[in-house]
């Protein structure tokens, strides 16, 4: 398989500016709810570097290595929070584990008002077709740089929504179900899944659905997008 490597830099700088949110929502939810460790850290903040110093596996030396070797970057990053304030107030964590997959929607929102505008003025067009790096056509119609950015920071972002709210540990939809329980049945459900185990069997589960899962709500994202339209 022959990689491009301007659509593989492109795609870890995505990568880099969506993780980036993710987590300093993540740190800012924290702070909010009363745990400062994250703020500490400097991670509240959209400067990507606390967050990379934080994971420089995560997100420098294993997303690149795939973006450049197979055309996509598999990474990760974390947020420090402290456990106990986590144990006592299970509603808070919660709603921090929310907060990440909630800022990316966010872009993934702006991103559809961006292309609606663009597409009224005539900026944007109409694909034929569609993949993960190819939502719009510019006005000539044919794809710009500011097109190709645009659908992978739309594509990037609806990843990381779907992706995390899938409800296996270690991902944040795990997380996000606390906030349908009562305390002590929120902490023991935590206590549960912090078993190392359910992250494994977890992330196995996660990885076998979310190709299916994902190609559903992109193709129903789009079909949103374009009112009408049938892609498939």
């Amino acid at each position: 398989m022959k990689i491009d490597y301007t659509y593989a830099l492109l795609w870890y700088i995505v990568f880099i500016i969506s993780a980036t949110v993710h987590e300093a929502a993540h740190a800012w939810a924290a702070k909010l709810g009363g745990d400062l460790t994250a703020y500490a850290g400097g991670q509240v903040s959209l400067n990507p570097w606390p967050h990379i110093k934080r994971e420089i596996f995560g997100m420098v030396i294993i997303p690149i290595v795939t973006a450049f070797g197979v055309g996509w970057p598999i990474g990760y990053a974390s947020t420090p929070y402290d456990p106990i304030w986590a144990y006592n107030h299970p509603r808070k964590a919660a709603w921090m584990a929310a907060a990440g997959p909630a800022a990316n929607l966010l872009i993934v929102i702006i991103c559809y008002l961006v292309i609606q505008a663009g597409v009224v003025s005539g900026i944007f067009l109409q694909p034929d077709l569609v993949n993960m790096r190819h939502i719009i056509d510019a006005g000539d119609g044919g794809q710009s740089g500011i097109t190709l950015f645009v659908s992978m920071l739309f594509t990037m972002n609806l990843i990381l929504v779907v992706l995390n709210l899938i409800p296996f540990p270690p991902l944040d939809g795990s997380a996000i179900i606390s906030l349908f329980l009562h305390d002590n049945a929120a902490r023991s459900y935590r206590k549960v899944i912090s078993n190392p185990m359910f992250g494994f069997v977890g992330l196995a589960l996660a990885w076998f659905a979310f190709s299916p899962l994902f190609q559903w709500v992109f193709l129903g994202s789009i079909n949103i997008i374009y009112c009408g339209s049938h892609y498939r």
